[in-house]
């Protein structure tokens, strides 16, 4: 097996497409419109690949086409990638290898080591929209900045196996990334931050402590929501997400990270028609700091309450209000 980043050259030459889904190639994803074979399918392309590398049928299952691409750069890409070219050796590392990917896919916490490992390969728990974030492992082994996806690939392959078993020699890769998770997280332990579930509206209302958005952790109106702690602990099949701000209340609604794939076990999540809600819920508003407008800037975002300048604004509406308004309709 040997891999190549995808490119137009590679359109009319037959490939197995390992995590991306491209034309004219055999598919190993979890991306929607993915032609996996239904033995294989799994929640991330990873698991999907160690699927096929275990399968007595591997090579029926290839066809044998040994040339692998991939059509973009992030942790599950990566991992899928090199589990398909290190056949059985990725066996002996799946219980690495899946909660690597689903931190990174999914922003999801199974262990620390693999929360980190996803950050050094990819930047973050989920780059923030809008701002390059090249790998911080892929940027370290060149000594300059990889904005080439193709480039970082050559680099990371060959250290994933490292990385993954001896995460803690990265630590200058993780740190920063790694302590606004764990502050989020913490804030959850000591129910500073908390989740109210409305299970029969498959509703999670996560209400965020204001220092999680302290000059320490993160800043409401410049990065995503801390998702790797939210989905620690909010079940439901949508988020209502808000922290304090002065004078109010800032929101985001947001689908769980993981609807944005084809997924096996995780349930399919239904996208829903807010328009009717929006309009009452602009009603309630009592001040003129911002509208609840629908926002797809973001995999999972649907709704957020934003100001003129698009940033998060303070709501007037108390979130046991808000949760209402969403659990009924």
């Amino acid at each position: 097996m040997r891999f190549e980043f995808y490119h137009s050259g590679l359109d009319d030459v037959p490939k197995l497409s390992v995590d991306g889904t491209v034309d004219n190639a055999v598919h190993f994803s979890h991306w929607e419109g993915n032609q996996t074979p239904a033995e294989l399918k799994a929640d991330t392309s990873t698991e999907i690949a160690l699927n096929l590398v275990a399968a007595p049928n591997r090579n029926e299952l290839t066809q044998g086409i040994e040339l692998v691409t991939n059509n973009h750069f992030d942790t599950d890409g990566v991992l899928s990638v090199w589990t398909v070219l290190a056949g059985d050796r990725a066996l002996e590392l799946r219980d690495k290898l899946i909660p690597a990917a689903e931190a990174g896919d999914f922003s999801e916490f199974t262990n620390e080591n693999a929360v980190r490992a996803s950050i050094a390969i990819q930047g973050s728990d989920q780059p923030t929209p809008g701002e390059e974030s090249a790998s911080p492992l892929a940027c370290r082994l060149a000594g300059e900045d990889v904005p080439d996806d193709a480039r970082a690939y050559e680099l990371v392959l060959p250290e994933v196996e490292r990385l993954l078993t001896r995460t803690d020699e990265y630590e200058s890769l993780w740190r920063g990334a790694w302590e606004r998770i764990a502050l989020a997280i913490e804030s959850f332990e000591r129910g500073a931050s908390k989740v109210t579930e409305f299970p029969d509206a498959g509703l999670s209302l996560v209400t965020l402590a204001p220092e999680v958005f302290s000059s320490s952790g993160f800043n409401p109106t410049r990065h995503a929501a801390p998702y790797t702690a939210i989905s620690r602990y909010a079940k439901g099949q949508l988020f209502l997400i808000t922290t304090p701000m002065q004078h109010g209340w800032a929101y985001r609604i947001d689908y769980p990270y993981y609807s944005w794939a084809e997924t096996v076990v995780r349930p399919r999540i239904r996208r829903r028609d807010f328009s009717q809600l929006l309009t009452e819920i602009n009603q309630l508003e009592s001040g003129r700091e911002g509208l609840w407008k629908l926002d797809n800037s973001e995999m999972t975002s649907a709704i957020k309450f934003l100001s003129v300048d698009g940033t998060l604004a303070a709501s007037r509406l108390r979130p046991d209000e808000v949760a209402r308004l969403f659990s009924a309709g």
